[in-house]
């Protein structure tokens, strides 16, 4: 992993989970890393916990646009540079269209707003830098970018248009030396579910799932850097992953009643 020293990279989201995981990881590997989060309680622990003049961290939301060019500024100014560029935070949801009702427009609205556009503003404002390092672009993804799942419309629209979005640009940048590649990890451990958003645009507060079986957001992070340091093109990280992936592409409709199954009880979501 010699390849991330003294190299420069950009991880949205990482004050907390997965993006956390991947800076404090990144750090111990020798990158400069530029990180983001929107809360300053969490953005002071991560700065006491990180070597000093190896990592930036400044308050923005990738939801607004500003705050992309923001981020990406501070990098080149504080570093010279970009290297790659991990598109990272993201925000889940779970609701019912029906249930919703007009009520859950908004909610979509801002997932998209985080999931998608907050990728595409930090892709956009990075990639001359990214060219010109002949670097690397990451989108974390998610099983939800290959199969819709119930519950989840707004968050797994958000990750099929991450994947296409990336597809096309991976297809133009590809002969500059610029390797765009997206990772689907399974359900980690991490406090995107307790906030994700329930069909009034609240955090719920609590996960339905069992957190203590889920894989660890360290191990998930080493999954990303190890798939970033061999160029990867996508990486699927469980088993229950591939085997959605699988299904649904051959099996379409199989996965329909699997999914239903997993997802539901006594015709109710409560997963």
């Amino acid at each position: 992993m010699t390849q991330f020293t003294n190299k420069t990279v950009i991880v949205t989201g990482g004050t907390d989970g997965i993006g956390r995981a991947l800076v404090l990881n990144l750090l111990e590997l020798g990158a400069n890393v530029v990180t983001c989060g929107r809360s300053q309680h969490k953005i002071l622990a991560l700065e006491a916990e990180a070597p000093m003049g190896k990592i930036c961290v400044i308050n923005a939301d990738v939801s607004v646009e500003k705050d992309c060019e923001r981020l990406v500024d501070h990098a080149v100014k504080m570093f010279g540079g970009i290297d790659v560029l991990i598109n990272n935070a993201g925000i889940s949801m779970r609701g019912l269209m029906e249930d919703g009702g007009k009520g859950i427009i908004p909610v979509i609205k801002k997932v998209m707003d985080i999931n998608f556009y907050g990728a595409m503003y930090c892709t956009t404002f990075a990639l001359p830098h990214l060219i010109k390092s002949k670097g690397v672009v990451v989108g974390v993804s998610s099983i939800a970018g290959y199969r819709g799942l119930p519950g989840r419309s707004g968050y797994s629209a958000s990750k099929f248009a991450l994947q296409g979005w990336l597809e096309s640009l991976k297809t133009e940048v590809v002969e500059k030396g610029v390797h765009v590649m997206w990772v689907s990890p399974g359900f980690t451990a991490s406090n995107i579910r307790n906030v994700a958003l329930n069909k009034q645009g609240e955090a719920q507060g609590e996960s339905p799932l069992n957190e203590n079986d889920l894989m660890d957001a360290s191990t998930c992070a080493n999954i990303i850097i190890d798939a970033i340091a061999k160029r990867k093109r996508t990486v699927v990280m469980t088993f229950q992953g591939k085997q959605t992936v699988f299904l649904n592409k051959f099996f379409p409709s199989l996965a329909d009643k699997l999914v239903r199954k997993f997802f539901f009880k006594h015709g109710e979501l409560v997963k």
